[in-house]
């Protein structure tokens, strides 16, 4: 506390003003700055080849509407409103194929709640990453729910320490309300206060090794990104708190070509891949990019689409495709109904 100085009625008054100090973020070494600087020409590149792919889908969308404009022109009467009951047809058809798969993908989600896997993602971390950041944290989080919903064993996923900007970031998402998912607002100590002692938070700075998925333990994941900044944080994090720790057993099966800590949708990935194989060896090879192994790992055969799922706008894209066309599906069969 210092004192300070304000005039009230004409006449100087001491007071009292809190210094509110912040703690300064530490400095970033040459090599952070390396990374920092490569994230952001990669953060550029990635803006202008989303642009590209949004001209292109608009011209393909020209193009198909024009294609149907000239068929319609060509045709006689009769065989316009044969085009038109054929194009509605199949309209219906995959808006029905659609409907039976979120119904099936509904259900498994609404099982796991009641007896699956709990995996929660801690986002109590907010305040240590910047709007790139926490942008990237949310779209690994649509990701991890997509994963999610079309795994054949789902895990019971939660969402703890959900505030400030990352609940408005969540929020703007399609069809985030409608999520099958845990939203906490309290932080995952007070959410699971009565069960604390089933907490594991999963950190690679653990020495204990994790063996299996216990279905009584509920597994922590650190909502953070860019660890580098921030090494051995929820480390500590979960030793102030008196919690269990344990990291996942990758030095077991594979050397990895830098550090062992992984992006969340990464760990949440090898999560759903063992609970449906029981298998560590094969959910780290289906999951862990080959860039990310030393050498001796990358003789081993794998498909080409397990390759660099860490960096996966590819994937996000096909995500936010599906909600959208979910949501077009569900306007497409309003409208339906209003018609009938």
């Amino acid at each position: 506390m210092e004192e300070g100085k304000i005039m009230a009625g004409g006449e100087e008054v001491e007071v009292e003003v809190e210094q509110q100090q912040q703690q300064p973020c530490p400095p970033l070494s040459k090599n952070a700055q390396k990374k920092l600087l490569k994230q952001q020409r990669y953060e550029v590149k990635k803006a202008e080849k989303k642009a590209l792919l949004k001209e292109q889908k608009k011209r393909e969308g020209e193009r198909k509407r024009k294609e149907w404009e000239e068929k319609l022109a060509g045709a006689t009467e009769e065989e316009k409103q044969q085009l038109i009951e054929s194009r509605k047809c199949l309209r219906k058809e995959r808006m029905d194929q659609r409907s039976d798969e979120k119904g099936k993908k509904m259900q498994r989600l609404t099982k796991a709640k009641e007896n699956g896997q709990n995996v929660v993602i801690d986002l109590e971390f907010d305040h240590l990453m910047n709007s790139s950041e926490l942008h990237s944290l949310v779209q690994q989080i649509m990701y991890c729910y997509a994963m999610n919903g079309r795994c054949s064993c789902p895990a019971h996923l939660w969402l703890t320490g959900c505030q400030g900007e990352m609940q408005a970031q969540l929020q703007r998402l399609p069809g985030f309300d409608k999520w099958v998912i845990e939203k906490e607002n309290r932080p995952y100590i007070e959410a699971f206060q009565d069960q604390k002692e089933c907490l594991v938070y999963l950190t690679a700075d653990s020495e204990t090794t994790l063996d299996i998925l216990d279905p009584k333990h509920i597994y922590i994941i650190g909502g953070l990104v860019d660890r580098n900044r921030w090494k051995g944080l929820t480390m500590k994090k979960a030793e102030d708190q008196g919690i269990q720790t344990a990291k996942l057993p990758i030095g077991t099966y594979l050397k990895m070509s830098s550090s062992q800590v992984l992006t969340v949708n990464q760990v949440v990935e090898i999560l759903l891949k063992y609970l449906e194989t029981g298998d560590w060896k094969t959910s780290f090879f289906e999951v862990i990019p080959q860039r990310k192994r030393c050498e001796g790992d990358n003789d081993i055969e794998q498909d080409e689409d397990t390759e660099g799922k860490d960096d996966h706008e590819i994937k996000i894209r096909d995500i936010e495709l599906e909600e959208e066309s979910e949501e077009k599906d569900d306007q497409g069969s309003k409208r339906q109904c209003i018609e009938s």
